[in-house]
């Protein structure tokens, strides 16, 4: 409970000490409901103009919106064995501590913020709130995940948030992305920011001597001289560049964070671009 106590403090600390909650707002939409139609005034949005009724009227009409002023937050974390894993801190435990940043930001802005903990199916979903001890409550029940031998379920996952998730929300999706998630519909649906939690020794590992590797997914285990990681680093890397191409098919935004990096600096980074 102390370490989870000091996890939320840091987050705390981080968030306000750099105003991430003000990058955030800078992805509100300018969505809204439709109220009418008006002429055209000097310094009024041109795209705003309805060419149907100004051609009929033969005078510029615009159209006038109800500006919504809240951005649904929702962030889906996939708890997969994998993430049981760090040579600096666990990648579950950096998972947490960004869901905290991410949860403080919206608090800051007023808006709903929800979550979703996934992995084998969706384990927890709290529903938005405002409120500051529903991150905490995140924070909680993702240290305390456990997700050794959970075998992923991307299918699931992806026809989940299209079914719960509203339109027009600003969804992240935090995982380390060893499964490959389509993202062709769920992007059109709402607006995706994919966060990939890695550990640097995982993309880059040391020429070990007689070891014993465990898949934390399905628990396998693996022994023997393991001297070139030729093989496994190549196949990562294409791992890597088939999932960053999809991003930029989909115009999904993503950053990269590692167990061993500051994630409010990495976050800003990406709010900043």
């Amino acid at each position: 409970m102390n370490n989870i106590k000091k996890l939320i403090l840091k987050a705390k600390r981080g968030f306000f000490g750099d105003k991430l909650g003000n990058n955030i707002s800078t992805f509100r939409g300018q969505g809204g409901d439709f109220i009418e139609l008006r002429e055209y005034y000097s310094g009024d949005d041109i795209r705003k103009i309805d060419w149907n009724i100004t051609a009929k009227q033969n005078r510029p009409f615009v159209k006038i919106f109800r500006e919504e002023r809240e951005l649904n937050i929702v962030v889906s974390t996939i708890l997969s064995g994998s993430t049981f894993f760090g040579s600096v801190k666990l990648k579950r435990d950096l998972i947490a501590e960004i869901v905290a940043i991410l949860g403080f930001s919206a608090i800051k802005n007023g808006d709903p913020f929800s979550s979703h903990i996934f992995a084998d199916f969706e384990h927890i979903f709290r529903k938005p709130s405002k409120k500051s001890f529903g991150i905490e409550k995140d924070v909680l029940n993702i240290t305390n995940f456990d997700s050794i031998g959970k075998n992923v379920q991307i299918a699931f996952i992806e026809d989940k948030l299209l079914k719960t998730v509203k339109r027009r929300s600003l969804l992240f999706l935090i995982s380390d992305f060893y499964s490959h998630i389509e993202l062709k519909y769920l992007s059109k649906h709402s607006d995706i920011i994919a966060i990939i939690i890695r550990d640097k020794l995982e993309e880059n590992p040391p020429e070990f001597g007689q070891i014993t590797l465990i898949d934390g997914t399905t628990g396998n285990r693996n022994e023997g001289i393991f001297k070139n990681w030729g093989g496994y680093s190549s196949k990562l890397k294409e791992h890597d560049l088939k999932l960053i191409n999809d991003f930029n098919k989909f115009g999904v935004r993503f950053v990269k964070i590692y167990t061993d990096q500051n994630p409010i600096i990495e976050l800003k980074k990406l709010f900043n671009r």
